[in-house]
């Protein structure tokens, strides 16, 4: 016997974590907070698109999540390398001391 999670259950996970990566952005000032923030709200859209997607009756959400997957492994690596090149420049990981940058 299947049991099916109601589309509107799995839309209201997905919008809770996106509004907690939202928080997690608009509150924590530390660059990796920042950065494993924007990574939840990618898996809050990805997780909107298989539920749509299943409910439908589409493959359409699950290549979309693959997208989406794919995007924030690309978002993970630039990210990365700019938090390391920042904290070689500037010895901390506040965001605020990025105010400090000329160029």
């Amino acid at each position: 016997m299947a049991s099916t999670i109601p589309i509107n259950y799995a839309l209201l996970v997905a919008v809770i974590l996106f509004a907690l990566g939202l928080i997690g952005i608009l509150v924590r000032r530390n660059l990796v907070f920042i950065l494993m923030s924007i990574e939840i709200m990618l898996n809050a859209t990805g997780l909107a698109f298989v539920a749509t997607g299943s409910r439908v009756g589409q493959a359409d959400g699950q290549i979309m999540f693959m997208l989406v997957l794919t995007l924030a492994a690309a978002e993970v690596a630039v990210g990365l390398a700019l938090i390391l090149r920042i904290y070689y420049g500037f010895k901390t990981l506040d965001a605020d001391a990025l105010s400090r940058m000329r160029g």
